[in-house]
This record gives structure tokens, sequence and C-alpha cells, in this order.
């Protein structure tokens, strides 16, 4: 195999955080602690953090500075009029209103547009997508392409919305369906793009219907940037031009901008729909602030106007995934089973495959995230059977994919960082075999994988059950 290299940062480092690697015994302690769930580690504990993307990102000099010149008016801020402005001018977006960050955007989106009983299709769920889809009384119907469940295919764009699933649900009764929501890239399956003529594809088919279809946009840089690698006819084509062309074709986008546009904390709903526009800046009001601040300080949306215009530039963002393609082959090296084609923000590590020893009951995923952990220092998070939660009838959903995340944070981390997780998980690949899955002990009721704890299952005993 080729050796993997990677270009130099588009960036140099002019401050940090000092960071420490926990000893063996502190580490096994903290897990217990912890109930075995890395969400409930601390961060003082924690070496080198591959939890999320989001809101752990770097801010540029220009954002830092941004934060001294916000308007900390109540309504009609300046530092709001700013956002707006980037907003129309990146996105394409006539509307936005600001939310705290993406789940605000996604209950009010849920709430202007989902009546109880109405479905809303989408290619494979996200977790607080669904839940608020949920809570609104809608029914979540997966419309993805087949190859995106399985972590072994190398479908360039495995994101894909399967038009004939749609079409078919669309004909059975378009009336019924509240919008098509569309993730681009797919966090659940492995951070999978979609490709421009599937998205073109998917918005003629919804339009011929009067069907209304929905971005989730937190990392929609991230997906025109693989269109421009994968999909020939935008080689020459720059991020920020892709993603206008796709904020074209839907009605409205989500935004978690703690991804994307590089801020610890924001997001917005935009839109081309005036009706949605001012259903939402009323729910705004009620739920995140006035619907010139939404939750933020004026300081944050200046920030995030910075951001928004920085992340289309693409050597930030040809950098941001040379950086996980980098870490996936170095994890492909050392024989770690990983999910190809590798997607944008993050490298994600096929767990069954790890765990070949464990049936799906032993929660392999969680079981690996925390393994890592206590082997390393090194926090991922799970993607499988608890994030997938439970049905109405209060069983376990069962995805086909058991994954573990492991998230690069923009601008934080270096190569030097990258080769050591690499190093370390392919040491603990090759004593996989000893590795006990989990049981949980305590769950809450909603969006379990954040809170529940969870206790070691001897591996014997996960044998005989498998």
């Amino acid at each position: 195999m080729k050796t993997p290299s990677l270009l130099p940062e588009p960036y140099k480092i002019k401050m940090i955080e000092p960071i420490r690697l926990p000893s063996a015994a502190e580490r096994r302690e903290r897990l217990s602690e912890a109930g075995y769930n890395t969400f409930l580690l601390r961060s003082a504990d924690v070496y080198i953090d591959l939890l999320t993307d989001s809101g752990t990102n770097a801010m540029s000099d220009a954002q830092w500075g941004a934060l001294m010149t916000g308007d900390e008016a109540y309504a009609g801020s300046r530092s709001f009029e700013r956002l707006e402005k980037a907003v129309q001018d990146v996105y394409g977006f006539e509307f936005l209103v600001p939310t705290h960050q993406g789940r605000g955007a996604e209950h009010l989106l849920s709430k202007s547009w989902i009546k109880p009983g109405q479905i809303v299709a989408g290619n494979m769920y996200f977790t607080t997508t669904r839940a608020h889809i949920e809570l609104a009384g809608g029914i979540f119907r997966d419309v993805i392409v087949d190859e995106a469940h399985d972590p072994r295919s190398e479908a360039p764009f495995k994101g894909n919305v399967d038009l004939k699933k749609l079409k078919a649900l669309l004909d059975a009764d378009s009336k019924k369906v509240a919008y098509v929501a569309v993730g681009a890239p797919v966090n659940m399956a492995g951070g999978q793009p979609v490709s421009l003529e599937n998205l073109r594809a998917v918005s003629a088919l919804c339009r011929e219907r009067g069907v209304r279809v929905v971005l989730d946009a937190a990392r929609a840089v991230e997906n025109a940037w693989m269109i421009h690698e994968r999909e020939p006819q935008c080689k020459d084509w720059s991020a920020a031009r892709i993603l206008k062309e796709m904020c074209a074709l839907v009605d409205a986008c989500t935004m978690s901008a703690k991804k994307d546009a590089y801020v610890n904390i924001g997001g917005f709903l935009a839109t081309h729909d005036r009706g949605l526009y001012e259903a939402a800046q009323n729910l705004c009001v009620l739920y995140e602030g006035l619907h010139t601040y939404g939750g933020m300080a004026g300081r944050d949306l200046e920030a995030l106007a910075v951001g928004v215009r920085e992340m289309v530039q693409d050597e930030w963002i040809a950098h941001r995934l040379a950086q996980v393609r980098y870490l996936g082959e170095r994890l492909d090296a050392e024989g770690v089973p990983v999910v190809k084609p590798f997607g944008g923000h993050a490298v994600f590590v096929d767990a069954r495959a790890f765990l070949p020893h464990l049936s799906q009951d032993d929660l392999p995923a969680q079981a690996l995230a925390a393994w890592i952990y206590e082997a390393c220092g090194v926090r991922a998070m799970e993607r499988g059977v608890v994030s997938a939660g439970r049905d109405d009838e209060g069983r376990n959903r069962r995805p086909s994919l058991e994954l573990v995340r492991l998230t690069l944070p923009r601008r934080v981390y270096t190569q030097t960082h990258l080769d050591f997780v690499a190093s370390e998980i392919g040491a603990l690949h090759r004593r996989a075999s000893r590795l006990p899955g989990l049981k949980i002990v305590k769950e809450p009721k909603h969006l379990r994988f954040f809170q529940a704890r969870f206790e070691p299952v001897p591996v014997a005993a996960a044998a005989s059950r498998g």
C-alpha cells in the first residue's frame, strides 16, 4: 500500500491549549466513572478528542477579531445584518432566521412544516433530526441508496437518495409527505456525499408533485468539495459555486454552524419560502430569542458571518478532506476495518468487523469507543444500535451499520496526532478478540447515546449469546 501523505496545513499556529495523556490506570478509572459512555468523560481526562467536530473547531484570527465588533443590541443588531448578507451571498437564500445551533433550526422547521401523521422522507436518519420529526408527530421514512448500508462498498456517492424508493413513496400519497430531508453528506452512513446530479433529480421529482425539499447543510461545504473531487462535470467548479447550486435546488436548509463555519456556537434556518420564514420568525421568539439574534450574542453572529465566508475558500476545505483521508489511509494500513470511501468530517470504523465475536446485543460500537479511550486516551463516539434508539414498542432499532466515528475538529490537530491515533487503534485491533461487549444499565427517554450508562459483558458470556 502507498504510504499516506498529507499536504501542509494552510495556516500557522499562533495559540495553543495544553493536553495531557492520562495514565492507563487513570483511564480505566475515568471510563468506569463515566459508565463506559465517552460523552460522560471529562474533557480534562481526554488526550485527543475526536468525539465531534461540532463547536470544537479553531476559529481564525479574523473570527476572533470579529468578536470584538459584536453589536449586542437586543433588536435590529448590525451583527445580524452582516450575517444575513453573508448567508445571502454564500448560500443564495433570501431569508434567514438565526438559532442557537442546528437543532434549534430543526425544531423551528419541524413545528412549521409537519402535521401529525405526515411523513418526512430522508437519506438515512440523523439522531436529532428524527427526534424533532417524531416529536412533531411526523414519521421518518428512509429512502437512501442500498450501498449506504454496506461499509465495504466504494460507490462514490453512497449518500444519494434512491429515486425509485422516493418515487414509490410520493406516488403512494404525495400529500402525506411534509417534505424530503436530504443530508449532504450523510453522517450515519460514514459521512458519505450526495451527488449534484442526484440532488437535481430529487428536486425535479419533488417539484413535479408539489413536495418541498430541505437540505441539512451542517457539512454541505464538505459535500460540495466531494462533488468537486468525484463528479467529473464539476471538477473545475469551486466549493462556493457548488454550494450555491445545491441550495438553489432546495426550499430551505437547517444549519448547525458549529461544523462548516468553524464557530463554537450558532446555527440558522435559511429559506427561499416566505411562509416558512414568517412562521419560523414567530416560533424563534418563543423558543430561541428575538428573530435577529436567535439565542446568539452579537459577537457570535459576527464570528459566524466571517466563518460563512471563510468556509468556501477552496484551500481550507481541500485540506480538511485531505486530513480525513490521511487518517483513514493510516488506519487502513494498520488493518483496521474502516468505511470507504472516506467521507468529509470523520473516519468511521466498522465495529462489527473490528469485534466479530460480539453480537449487536453486545453493543459493539459503544464498546469499541470505550476500549479506544481506555487504550490510548482518544475519545470517539458510537454510531450504531445505541444511537438508533428504540422503536414505538420499546425494542432496540437495529441499524445495518455499527460504527465508531473518529471526528476531526477543523484546524485543531496535526499529522503527528493522527499518526498516534492510527498506531494506537491498530495495536488495539491486534488484540480485539479479548475485548468485551457492553450492556445498558441506565438510559434516558430521548437520544440515549448522550447520557446512557453501561457495564462490560464478559467475553465468554457475549460469545455464548452470539
